[in-house]
């Protein structure tokens, strides 16, 4: 993507010295626009939010303790090849997210890895999908989503939070007022309709994520508990990056908490070597 503007809107406001770090500032991402959709009516194997999955022959449902989990939605990789961003991914393969159908994961807690399943398909193995007849019957309607067809569009997205991308420069709160006005000057006015989004930066709600998904995914519940630890962890954070944001969407009856969203997140090398096994969810609202 182009940090062009965003260079200029920086120096424009003062901030010369992070003009040459544009590059951590701008990240090119994918909207995922949803249309609603019959799920019958939506091709085996495609990219879609809610519904009922696709699964592999032999997958069975992801469970949380032996109860069901809501089925989020699923991407398919062949449909965002090429497109400006994606070049993080495999070349083909289907990614199936699911989340915790009581909806009591944060991702503040190591424990927390119990409650979301990500389901890399590779491209060999779709040839055995299935379409899933029916959601388990001992998942509760709440946790049962109405399903949409998805279509992607390339999008530039901006980090909020200077001092979470520069932890180790000294921002001040002045630094931060002019960058959110260099912000203002490159960076649309979010859209009212969902931001569902594959990669780039989040629409944060509430605190930056990264160094709760380092914290939480190594074992660390409290860190102020072992502050040697927390310091080691929170030296490598920014590693993490967003696979996956899901809005509250109440076309398809998706609420996080109120009204907020779903992120799935993954470490950059973790993303590089298609180990969708070691991602971390939180989830934020108001």
């Amino acid at each position: 993507m182009d940090i062009g503007p965003l260079t200029s809107a920086l120096n424009a406001n003062g901030l010369s010295a992070y003009a040459s770090l544009a590059d951590n500032l701008a990240l090119p991402a994918l909207r995922l626009i949803a249309g609603f959709a019959p799920y019958a009516t939506i091709k085996l194997g495609s990219s879609r939010i809610g519904g009922l999955p696709d699964l592999p022959a032999g997958q069975a449902w992801p469970a949380m303790n032996g109860a069901p989990m809501s089925f989020i939605g699923q991407i398919r990789l062949e449909e965002v090849h090429g497109l400006d961003g994606a070049d993080a991914f495999p070349a083909a393969g289907l990614l199936s997210f699911f989340y915790d159908g009581s909806q009591q994961t944060y991702g503040s807690d190591p424990n927390d890895r119990a409650g979301f399943s990500v389901i890399y398909t590779s491209d060999v193995e779709q040839a055995g999908l299935a379409h899933q007849a029916d959601y388990p019957a001992a998942l509760p309607s709440s946790a049962r989503f109405g399903s949409a067809a998805v279509t992607f569009e390339a999008i530039p997205t901006y980090a909020q939070d200077l001092k979470a991308e520069f932890p180790d420069h000294q921002v001040s709160p002045q630094d931060q007022q002019h960058f959110e006005a260099a912000l203002a000057q490159v960076a649309a006015a979010p859209s009212m309709t969902p931001r569902h989004q594959l990669l780039g930066h989040p629409d944060t709600i509430q605190d930056d994520m990264r160094q709760q998904c380092q914290f939480a995914a190594n074992g660390l519940a409290d860190p102020s508990s072992d502050l040697q630890k927390a310091a080691a962890l929170a030296a490598s954070a920014n590693e993490w990056r967003l696979l996956l944001q899901i809005d509250s969407d109440q076309r398809l009856g998706m609420t996080w908490g109120s009204a907020g969203m779903l992120y799935f997140w993954i470490r950059q090398q973790d993303l590089s070597n298609a180990n969708f096994n070691a991602c971390w969810v939180v989830l934020q609202s108001d």
